[in-house]
């Protein structure tokens, strides 16, 4: 077997507009077709391929972190992002990694999954 890339997560809710509303406006992801599951949910879409697949129906006690710490994107526009998390009242960490590196920034969505955005190295970094 040969793994030739990833394919999608999951994100556990008990609001999936929410969460999509979420991942719209703050990761830019886009929903669209989904098959016809017995059970509310959505799959958000970066390009062409759904990346993240929400299912609904959970109870909030339920949604808790497990085993895996966060899932990550390539994204653009660091300055922008930032803004509009915070716009947002999303608490984020933003660092560089060693060596004047790519840019990341950590925050959590509305059930608790963290999520990471790497931004290039070349792009401006936030006002110290």
């Amino acid at each position: 077997m040969a793994i030739s890339g990833m394919n999608h997560f999951t994100v556990l809710t008990d609001d999936v507009p929410g969460t999509v509303r979420f991942y719209g406006e703050l990761v830019g992801l886009v929903e669209g077709p989904r098959p016809a599951f017995d059970f509310p949910g959505a799959w958000l879409y970066a390009g062409s391929r759904a990346v993240l697949h929400v299912v609904g129906g959970r109870p909030r006690e339920l949604l808790r972190p497990g085993v895996i710490d966060h899932v990550a994107f390539s994204a653009t526009g660091l300055g922008d992002t930032l803004a509009t998390l915070e716009a947002h009242g999303i608490d984020a960490i933003c660092r560089r990694l060693p060596g004047g590196g790519d840019w990341q920034v950590f925050f959590s969505d509305p059930n608790g999954a963290r999520v990471e955005l790497d931004f290039p190295a070349g792009e401006a970094g936030p006002a110290q």
